[in-house]
């Protein structure tokens, strides 16, 4: 049996050059700056050139990703939490806010009952989020006319919680022989036919119609975490003008974008995409006791192989990845005429470690079965690889950098000067540390005791049906109500207590 893999933590290392033997340690390649650069020097302060998008060039090479609240009304309109939430991202000085949250193109879609749902009835609450946004921005900073917002559009599929937080209701692009148990996928019923798929491609024309009427300058149609239509890119089993050969798979993209623009909607476009996945995991049951997952574990692949079941997945070695067709998406991409991708991977329900390195595991997942950073450096290597071999003019935004805490802007500097990727994008950092991108610009220097530590508060409270944030070092969750019940919910999974 394999021991448990020995962690270093990231606080434990007290300077650049500590961090840089880990790395080497590891045997990791990443770059990383000595220090700091204020905003006169800082490639994060570099506007990304060659990109127009509503008229506008992004003022700088920083982004926020989607980060949902699971706060809104269950009509799918806006609360205060939101509303703070996206002043937040104003406030941040990043001039890319990549999709603020997203939002399900039709109520039976949600992921959760209280996930934004973007239509008619909502749009006034989609246009005030964009006005806090960009107000906040205008406080703080200056000018918003660099400053690009997007929507982000999504149908959640296998992880559809439309009515109640604890009751699954999936629809699915195809059967999957691993995750139909875990996520309650019984019948053939559940699976979208044909007939179905242009009612739900009218729902994104529809959605990217009230988008570009709230004010918004883009629209990202999801494809990434498992959620729909990134299901689709991996539906090799599907028979059908959806799935099987590529061109199949990726036709809901292109009837979407063809449908958009046919509307006379003039919006711009960009995709969030997992650039690639591997087979699903789970705790080690060997290692594994009651509240206390083991490490994690490929789920038995033996009797799957060639596996057809993933999307930028080594069929024959599904615990490893093949970006063949991720490539190709991104020229197909490059066809349609979107240039803005911001490539992430996995999913956080079943492969976390690939999708969201930590050192602290959610509620429900299971401990880190490598170094979080072998995960950071794989995403950040990725997007290097796909950008070199990309049609040119795409723009790229990267994903992964958080666990790299206090050395985040050192690394973030180093890949942007070296050209592996346009935009460094933040999601949980975002909801510890606001300011971060603004410290870090103004002042060369972080707030250690705001510093994202990855406790995975912000999901082990959703995954048991409380609004998402950082208890841990947000006053505004430390001291709700909700805060006492996420105590009570990581004693009982023997998770970390945070600080």
């Amino acid at each position: 049996m394999a021991e448990p893999i020995q962690l270093v933590r990231i606080p434990a290392l007290k300077s650049v050059a500590e961090f840089r033997r880990h790395l080497s340690a590891l045997g990791l390649e990443l770059p990383c700056d000595d220090s700091i650069l204020r905003r006169d020097t800082s490639p994060l302060a570099r506007p990304i050139d060659g990109l127009v998008i509503n008229g506008k060039r992004i003022g700088n090479s920083c982004a926020i990703h989607p980060m949902e609240g699971w706060d809104g009304t269950t009509a799918g309109g806006i609360t205060e939490p939101v509303l703070r939430r996206w002043r937040n991202f104003g406030r941040s000085g990043a001039k890319l806010i990549f999709g603020g949250e997203a939002m399900a193109v039709r109520p039976d879609g949600r992921a959760n009952p209280n996930q934004l749902i973007i239509g008619e009835q909502t749009r006034n609450d989609l246009a005030a989020l964009l006005q806090a946004a960009r107000e906040a921005h205008r406080e703080r900073h200056g000018s918003i006319d660099d400053l690009v917002i997007g929507f982000q559009l999504t149908h959640s599929g296998r992880f559809c919680k439309p009515a109640d937080k604890f009751k699954f209701e999936p629809r699915v692009a195809h059967r999957h022989p691993i995750l139909d148990r875990k996520f309650h996928v019984t019948s053939d019923a559940q699976v979208w036919t044909d007939a179905e798929l242009p009612g739900l491609v009218e729902s994104y024309i529809k959605a990217a119609q009230v988008a570009r009427e709230a004010g918004a300058d883009f629209v990202d149609i999801k494809h990434c975490h498992g959620y729909l239509l990134h299901e689709f890119l991996g539906a090799h089993t599907r028979p059908g003008p959806y799935g099987g050969s590529f061109e199949n798979r990726t036709r809901l993209l292109r009837e979407i974008v063809a449908g958009i623009r046919a509307s006379g909607n003039p919006i711009g476009m960009a995709v969030r995409l997992s650039a690639f996945d591997i087979i699903p995991f789970r705790p080690d049951p060997a290692r594994s006791s009651p509240g206390k997952p083991g490490p994690g574990i490929p789920e038995d692949f033996t009797n799957l192989l060639p596996y057809r079941y993933g999307f930028g997945v080594n069929p024959d070695h599904p615990d490893q990845y093949d970006l063949a067709e991720p490539l190709r998406f991104l020229e197909l991409c490059n066809e349609l005429g979107i240039r803005l991708v911001n490539l992430t991977a996995g999913s956080p329900y079943y492969n976390p470690h690939i999708q969201r390195p930590a050192a602290y595991p959610p509620s429900d997942g299971y401990q880190p079965p490598e170094d979080p950073l072998a995960g950071v450096v794989r995403q950040i290597q990725v997007v290097r690889e796909l950008k070199r071999r990309a049609p040119a003019g795409m723009v790229f935004v990267g994903t992964a950098y958080t666990y790299l805490q206090d050395y985040l802007p050192h690394v973030a500097q180093a890949v942007l000067a070296q050209g592996w990727v346009d935009s460094v994008g933040i999601g949980r950092m975002i909801l510890s540390y606001p300011d971060f991108f603004t410290d870090c610009l103004e002042k060369g220097a972080m707030a250690p005791k705001l510093i994202c530590r990855t406790f995975s508060d912000c999901t082990t409270a959703p995954r048991n049906g409380l609004p998402s944030g950082c208890y841990p070092l947000d006053d505004y969750y430390t001291s709700s109500p909700e805060h006492q019940g996420l105590k009570t919910i990581k004693r009982a999974s023997n998770a970390p207590k945070g600080v």
